[in-house]
């Protein structure tokens, strides 16, 4: 038994990784989850201001899980991200998740990193395991998910219609795909309008987009075969940016389910109903095109009850909860003088 790296150019074990990872989906019954391209893509630093740390247990000659860590360089570079810690269903409760994790959180303090964040739902093995190991939830989220075929055409018009009077004075644009390049400062400003999203008691810090960081972002999309539909909406009498939402759909096996990614509008325009508008349009836009997507779903932060409100008024309901945990660790003198981290 052992633990060893794993590199994207090993296509075999991201495949045998992969199939770990779909298996402990299905079993705890928390998809829909990522299809393989975008897996991969955990396993490759995407940013040039981040590095990623892959690892699998290998027992018997066979990968019986693994996890992917995230260690930025710039924005939270006091934290490591857990995108993905799994055992196989029928190697759990033999010590392998524990032996992940402390190699995980070894590779972790190697980096300098003084907090460790992973996320589960909030029932069900991944929270137990959490606990058990010493990580308090630092904020709630909860699932939603919008069921395409339930939905009431005439119902979603009629909301439009509505955000439409209030937002007379705005204008929207729209593409699928990469983002045209005349767009791209603008789709810089828009997402740092994220960082207004509650975080809850999460140790993080806001992160700050450029476009060289909105091009990293669709190249990233292109690699993990996933098509973007995106509205921005813009103040006619200044031109200024004012709110983007967007929709992710896989270009390859399919599954039925496209991804709400950011929805936000910056503070200046807000009152506008353009939040409501904007998902409503995009979505609008993106059923065009891909009649065989049935169901959206999104994440929201329990405390999060503007855009709460926006998707039960469109017909999202929620599927579950999800904890995003967090461990972090001190440093104490030695007794040679020295610091060593505890936790």
């Amino acid at each position: 038994m052992t633990i060893v790296a794993v590199e994207p150019s090993e296509r075999a074990v991201v495949e045998e990784f992969y199939a770990v990872f779909a298996a402990a989906h299905e079993h705890d019954r928390t998809g829909p989850y990522p299809r393989i391209a975008r897996f991969a893509i955990g396993f490759e630093d995407q940013w040039d201001d981040e590095t990623v740390a892959a690892h699998v247990f290998v027992r018997g000659g066979a990968v019986a899980g693994g996890y992917a860590l995230r260690l930025p360089h710039k924005d939270n570079s006091h934290m490591a991200m857990l995108r993905t810690l799994v055992v196989a269903p029928g190697a759990r409760r033999a010590g392998i998740g524990s032996a992940l994790l402390e190699h995980a959180t070894g590779v972790a303090r190697a980096h300098g990193r003084r907090v460790l964040r992973g996320e589960s739902p909030a029932q069900g093995p991944g929270a137990a395991f959490a606990r058990a190991h010493g990580f308090s939830s630092g904020l709630v989220e909860v699932r939603r998910a919008l069921d395409l075929r339930a939905a009431d055409p005439g119902r979603l018009a009629e909301l439009r219609r509505e955000a439409e009077r209030h937002a007379a004075g705005y204008t929207l644009e729209r593409w699928r795909g990469s983002a045209p390049e005349r767009l791209l400062p603008d789709l810089a400003v828009l997402i740092n309008g994220m960082n207004d999203a509650p975080m809850g008691d999460l140790d993080v810090t806001g992160e700050h987009w450029d476009v060289e960081r909105v091009l990293a972002m669709e190249r990233m999309n292109e690699a993990a075969d996933t098509l973007m539909y995106a509205t921005i909406a813009r103040h006619a009498a200044t031109g200024e940016p004012a709110g983007y939402s967007a929709l992710a759909v896989p270009r390859s096996r399919p599954d039925g389910w496209a991804r709400q990614t950011d929805t936000v509008v910056l503070r200046p325009h807000r009152g506008h109903r353009l939040g409501l508008l904007l998902k409503l349009a995009n979505l609008a836009w993106m059923r065009e095109h891909e009649p065989d997507v049935e169901h959206i779903v999104t994440w929201n932060a329990a405390s999060n009850s503007h855009m709460i409100a926006i998707n039960e008024r469109m017909g999202f309901r929620v599927r579950d909860e999800w904890h995003q945990w967090q461990r972090p660790w001190t440093r104490r003198p030695a007794r040679d003088g020295r610091l060593e981290t505890a936790g």
